[in-house]
């Protein structure tokens, strides 16, 4: 997997894929990327969260990997099955859509505003690459507000354990409504930019229905 960005977003959906026995073999910031086997996720939060610096440093506080400058979608040398750009709007253009799919990659989830321009995602469709936009794949960090405000309103505080399977199951949810949509709308398997605009105007059209608002 290739993740792009090294922020909370980055970081941690690095953490979650490692730990889920996922390999991450990529991740960069605002200058460049690192490439290792098998990235230390310890050394990328030194880095990051403690000494505030750049990803340059990694090689020589590691002892592996290297560090190359620029976008880690220009490289076509990688061999990846997942993208996760959790960077910065319009990362990805249609030509660094292109090196993706070359490099192997068949599903790519969002974890930032709009990484992707129009012209990546339709690229991505038409070459059967699954394609996870922000507010489905990235609804986490707003679900897990919602979480914290259920919290407050209780005066209750949940465990670690408690938040992630609230978390879990809600992303899991997500899933499901744009699985359905797709199938109910005999859309595009891959399509789930439709699949999530239609489960969200259900969702919106139920309420407004139900509230006498239309």
């Amino acid at each position: 997997m290739v993740i792009s960005g090294s922020g909370n977003v980055a970081i941690y959906a690095a953490e979650k894929v490692i730990t889920n026995k996922g390999r991450v073999i990529a991740m960069s910031d605002s200058q460049g990327y690192i490439i290792d086997d098998d990235i230390d996720l310890d050394t990328i939060k030194l880095i990051k969260e403690v000494k505030r610096s750049s990803l340059s440093e990694y090689p020589e506080l590691c002892g592996h990997g290297k560090y190359q400058n620029g976008s880690v979608y220009d490289d076509r040398s990688l061999r990846y099955d997942i993208a996760l750009p959790c960077a910065t709007q319009n990362e990805i253009d249609i030509n660094r859509a292109k090196n993706i799919v070359s490099n192997g990659c068949f599903i790519v989830a969002e974890g930032a505003n709009m990484p992707n321009d129009n012209e990546a995602i339709g690229y991505y469709l038409t070459n059967d690459v699954v394609f996870a936009p922000g507010k489905t794949a990235n609804a986490g960090g707003v679900a897990t507000s919602a979480l914290e405000m259920t919290q407050n309103s209780m005066r209750y505080g949940w465990s670690f354990e408690e938040v992630d399977a609230k978390l879990h199951a809600i992303m899991v949810n997500i899933h499901r409504q744009c699985v359905d949509a797709i199938k109910q709308y005999h859309l595009n398997t891959y399509d789930y930019v439709k699949g999530a605009n239609i489960a969200a105007l259900n969702i919106v059209l139920k309420a407004m229905i139900e509230q006498g608002d239309y």
